[in-house]
């Protein structure tokens, strides 16, 4: 625990055993100081689509996630 609370930018992975498991890695991802708002304010094709995304979602034209896996088959992937 000590030396994951330790953690920062130049340590950023920690790997570890868990007996009876194996091997996992602990990756530390630092919070982005930018938001979405102001990311898409610096980049007009963002802004259109996420203003695209936000109306078809808005008028039920989009889908879920399980809905777009589901209308896909392995012909899709070919």
């Amino acid at each position: 625990m000590k030396y994951i609370s330790t953690m920062n930018s130049d340590n950023s992975i920690f790997q570890f055993s868990i007996p009876g498991k194996g091997m996992s890695t602990l990756v530390l991802q630092e919070d982005d100081e930018k938001s979405i708002q102001f990311e898409a304010e610096e980049n007009p094709e963002l802004k259109r689509m996420l203003k695209e995304s936000q109306e078809q979602f808005e008028s039920k034209r989009g889908m879920t996630t399980s809905e777009l896996l589901n209308s896909m088959s392995k012909k899709d992937f070919m």
